[in-house]
């Protein structure tokens, strides 16, 4: 007859067996997902997609001629064996043959990510592969540990821009303790950053002023309800629109008239 104690024991053995097996499969599951600041190569198509596609093989990794890119290792942030890269330490260079984006087998990166739209939406082509085109993440500058918006001229981020004069621009302001000198402040054009984090990595202060994120944490969204009739293309959301007006449908024009009317506010 087994004893209470080696009753006790075989369940307590059993309870560790479990909760271990519980902490290896919780463990596993968290490696299987990314933290939403994970920046990927350039390529990489929308995160839950890419995390499907990528079949952990390194092959990207092992394209890039800078080591720029890294696999992802158990503990890391990102998920378990994907490719990511951290600015600060080693950024993209641009690499103008696309060597990680080609060498992916599975799609995870693919090159039509760095393809840009026609405007002329009458001609069914793209602009030919660029590696300008590609979208890693976008720069943001914390003006508040930045020198160049602390009065010190510094123009570093700007000069290690391969987009210089595009993605990054100096906004020229007048000193405010002098009343003589320019404050050089560095700007970021989302229309044209590619996110390559050259400029994190050459920003002079302890910690980086200026940072990558991807673009869907740097960035808000408008909406469809806000039209800014001066920016190109904001018109158009209001074509194919139908608004519902007590059960029924109501025209653009008339919508735009009733949001131009006064004769409400004077009731």
């Amino acid at each position: 007859m087994t004893s209470r104690r080696e009753a006790l024991k075989k369940l307590l053995n059993s309870a560790m067996v479990v909760g271990g097996g519980g902490l290896v499969w919780g463990n596993i599951a968290k490696a299987s997902q990314s933290s939403p600041v994970t920046l990927r190569p350039p390529g990489a198509i929308e995160e839950n997609k890419f995390i499907q596609a990528c079949i952990k093989c390194g092959k990207c990794v092992e394209a890039c001629p800078y080591d720029t890119l890294k696999l992802a290792t158990i503990g890391e942030t990102s998920a378990l064996g994907t490719p990511y890269f951290e600015p600060r330490k080693v950024p993209c260079y641009l690499c103008t043959n696309y060597p990680c984006t080609e060498a992916c087998p599975s799609g995870a990166l693919d090159l039509k990510e760095l393809q840009k739209e026609s405007e002329d939406k009458s001609e069914d082509k793209s602009e030919e592969i660029n590696i300008e085109n590609a979208r890693m993440g976008l720069a943001v500058i914390h003006k508040e540990s930045c020198i160049a918006f602390g009065g010190v001229q510094c123009d570093a981020c700007y000069r290690a821009c391969p987009l210089m004069g595009k993605a990054i621009v100096l906004d020229k302001e007048v000193n405010e303790f002098t009343q003589k000198h320019a404050n050089l402040k560095p700007v970021v054009n989302s229309d044209y950053c590619t996110g390559c984090g050259i400029c994190e990595q050459v920003c002079v202060v302890e910690k980086a002023a200026i940072f990558i994120l991807p673009v869907e944490l740097a960035t808000g969204n408008v909406g469809d309800h806000y039209i800014r009739s001066w920016k190109e293309n904001d018109e158009s959301k209001l074509k194919n629109q139908k608004l519902i007006e007590e059960g029924k449908d109501t025209d653009v024009e008339s919508a735009i008239d009733y949001l131009n009317s006064d004769e409400e506010l004077f009731e």
